[in-house]
């Protein structure tokens, strides 16, 4: 049953996709708990979309920008397409949670918005990916590039085998190229990365002006065979 969920995934765009059971969230912070979301959650389907490496070529002000946030709503219908098709084939319940916003939680004075569960997180946990030095979830084939989803499910789903890292020991090329010092390996500080990274032009077009610590990673593409 897992598999055919996975395959249904993966036909329908996304590149990657791994299943975490809830067991795995032990560690979520009150009230980012899959269960706090969904009660009878059992287990935590987690998949991305790869964005164009060409992306990374070019300046991020509008281009980049765009397609970056332009690909949520391709990931949040995955999302909605895999409830639906789980919940036909399987007959338990999905709950697709959507990409970016909208969420609860800001921080004013930090900065800090919070989806309602984290999907970098939960990514690891299903074993898609792990998390680099810049804070990015890092793939073997796509490096930082994935725009990640996830569906809950009641269905009582085996854990995916978590991933091995492949940030490079020693490296520190995003933490040296962050503009605002914003990075310390550990976490990205908001209040200083937001205000450099996001704004709107004069037009009132939505700008991310920076987006160093994903282009300058050495695993960016993912790691070469």
């Amino acid at each position: 049953m897992k598999n055919q969920i996975k395959e249904f995934i993966l036909s329908i765009g996304a590149n990657v996709c791994g299943v975490a059971n809830a067991d795995r969230f032990s560690e979520a912070p009150a009230g980012f708990h899959p269960r706090d979301i969904f009660p009878d959650c059992k287990s935590v389907i987690v998949f991305g979309i790869a964005l164009p490496k060409g992306l990374t070529k070019v300046d991020p002000r509008l281009i980049y920008g765009h397609f970056n946030y332009g690909t949520c709503p391709n990931v949040d219908w995955i999302a909605f397409r895999a409830a639906k098709e789980i919940e036909r084939l399987c007959s338990g319940y999905a709950v697709p949670l959507p990409a970016d916003g909208p969420y609860e939680y800001w921080d004013e004075e930090k900065l800090e918005g919070r989806g309602l569960i984290s999907m970098k997180h939960a990514a690891v946990l299903a074993g898609v990916g792990t998390l680099g030095k810049n804070t990015l979830l890092l793939n073997e084939k796509y490096g930082n590039l994935l725009t990640l989803g996830t569906v809950l499910t009641d269905l009582n789903l085996d854990s995916d085998p978590l991933a091995e890292s492949i940030c490079i020991e020693g490296c520190n090329m995003c933490i040296k190229n962050c503009p605002t010092q914003a990075l310390d390996g550990q976490q990205a500080n908001q209040t200083k990365c937001r205000p450099n990274t996001y704004g709107t032009n004069t037009r009132g077009f939505d700008t991310v002006n920076c987006n160093k610590c994903r282009v300058v990673c050495p695993m960016r593409f993912g790691k070469k065979k």
